[in-house]
């Protein structure tokens, strides 16, 4: 249900926009996460959003990272902007139903969004 296209290889410095595609409008009120999982660590948060407005990001990535909706495209990207090697990995972004307050950051935080996406790959040297 969920498609991430986007990844690519670039040299630092570099940007990429990521794209989520859901299949049609999932929910009604959504919490939209990415994440990304570099070889030999453990998956990491990147960014969050969420329907009611409030974004979330990692603090490796404020500043150079936006995580926004494209509604004329249903889809929920991540613009990677100034990248560096650290930022190589498979970027996956995931969904849930938003509940309001700090739902959607709570299962952000804890990585335990319901659906995910197979991941895409960025590289950067």
């Amino acid at each position: 249900q969920l498609v991430e296209s986007g990844g690519g290889s670039v040299q630092a410095g570099g940007s990429l926009t990521l794209a989520c595609k859901t299949s049609a409008r999932m929910f009604t009120s959504y919490c939209m996460g990415w994440f990304r999982q570099a070889p030999g660590k453990e998956r990491e948060q990147v960014a969050s959003i969420d329907s009611d407005g409030p974004t979330f990001y990692e603090d490796s990535v404020k500043g150079r990272f936006t995580v926004y909706v494209d509604n004329a495209k249903d889809t929920f990207n991540l613009r990677l902007n100034d990248l560096t090697p650290e930022d190589t990995g498979t970027h996956y972004c995931a969904a849930d139903q938003s509940q309001g307050g700090k739902y959607c950051y709570n299962l952000w935080r804890a990585q335990i969004l319901d659906y995910w996406g197979q991941g895409t790959q960025v590289t950067v040297s």
